[in-house]
């Protein structure tokens, strides 16, 4: 990605008397990304061709859409991608199903046909490009009721939605639409075919490579919370970094990323952050890496690539996760996490230590319950031996 902005209106680009062009604007302004389901039925052996697979059983039966596998009805493709829906599966009036391969020996005796593949997770999004299409988007161009300052750069095919802002020196990529109500502030660079969604808010300065997706109510660079004491109170440190979102980046809804103190903070390429999750400043996380919603990461924290972060995981400040370790939901991380290590539980300690310690946990009340008996058994000389002692 690039990091700079352009120095100026890119040739071609939508840009005329110093002042970007404006459209009547005759779809949804709203522009949010949505998928509709085709009128028309699908045979299975065209799934089965679109995933090079071949039909289990007999049957080319039509169908309407992928569902789950309890929930399917006699038009539908059932989704049987895990061991615990095997009986949901069995009951269930899908037409077809499409299983995971380690469930096939499972479904031997299933009369349906079933297009059996290695993940029926990853095979669904395949199939689902079927059986849905995106609503066509709205017009390019500029929303009459947006504000846009005197100098911003727009490339070609950009739309800018409803009663969004864009603050001066903020330059857009070729193919990207501003979402409704969305605020971009002052400086801010978005590269290529990028979707901020309605309600976002680019803080000045930020970063964003090419197809980065911003989802409403998601906020990126907001200040990090830097305080130090001063005897009239806390004083605020002034948040003078970048806020960089690097290629293929998306960010979900009400995710707040702040900008960095003195430095920047990095969320690399690939990397996927999903709704409700708060990263301080400094942090910098490598590519295609996973955080789940309601994960928080304090400030200055280095994170790998390929790491997966699991719900309401909190990982301290200043610390460091090696590439691909996976930090269960709800670890609290106090420590450096090793390369490939995965962690469970506060303090967030190795798997299998944390299992043999809530194993024993588990035994606790009957160890209890022995203590007590052998204490009770050692005060009662009839049955602690010490009452023939005395007498001898």
């Amino acid at each position: 990605m690039s990091e700079g902005c352009l120095d100026g209106p890119p040739p071609g680009s939508e840009w005329s008397g110093g002042r970007p062009l404006r459209f009547s604007w005759r779809h949804d302004v709203t522009d949010f990304p949505h998928l509709v389901a085709h009128k028309e039925s699908v045979r299975l052996s065209t799934v089965a061709e679109h995933l090079e697979v071949a039909i289990a059983g007999e049957g080319d039966p039509a169908l309407r859409r992928v569902a789950p596998v309890g929930q399917a009805g006699p038009d539908d493709l059932g989704l049987l991608a895990a061991r615990g829906y095997l009986e949901q599966a069995r009951g269930s009036a899908a037409a077809a199903l499409l299983v995971a391969r380690s469930l096939a020996e499972d479904l031997d005796q299933d009369p349906r046909p079933r297009l059996v593949v290695p993940d029926a997770h990853a095979a669904l999004g395949k199939v689902l490009a079927l059986f849905h299409r995106p609503v066509q988007e709205s017009a390019t161009g500029v929303h009459p009721t947006a504000v846009l300052s005197g100098d911003v750069v727009l490339g070609n095919g950009v739309a800018i939605g409803a009663h969004a802002v864009l603050e001066a020196g903020v330059q857009i990529g070729d193919g990207t639409r501003i979402g409704a109500l969305a605020v971009v502030g002052r400086g801010v660079c978005i590269g290529r075919d990028c979707r901020v969604l309605p309600q976002a808010t680019l803080y000045p300065g930020a970063v964003l490579g090419d197809r980065v997706i911003v989802h409403s109510g998601a906020r990126i660079g907001s200040d990090g919370f830097g305080y130090v004491p001063s005897p009239k109170g806390l004083q605020k440190v002034p948040q003078v970094g970048r806020c960089i979102l690097e290629d293929d980046v998306e960010v979900g809804a009400n995710t707040t990323i702040d900008r960095g103190s003195i430095g920047d903070t990095r969320i690399g390429a690939g990397t996927k952050v999903d709704n409700l999750v708060q990263i301080g400043h400094n942090v910098t996380v490598g590519a295609h890496t996973v955080i789940v919603a309601q994960a928080g990461i304090a400030g200055s924290t280095q994170i790998g690539k390929g790491v997966q972060i699991g719900g309401q995981a909190g990982l301290g400040g200043h610390l460091k996760v090696g590439d691909r370790a996976r930090l269960s939901g709800q670890a609290g991380v106090t420590g450096d996490v090793e390369e490939g290590q995965t962690v469970m539980g506060f303090p967030a300690r190795p798997r299998t230590e944390f299992l043999r310690t809530a194993a024993a946990q588990r035994r606790v009340s009957e160890l209890l319950r022995r203590v007590r008996d052998l204490e009770a058994r050692l005060e009662d000389p009839a049955t602690s031996g010490l009452g023939e002692e005395a007498d001898g």
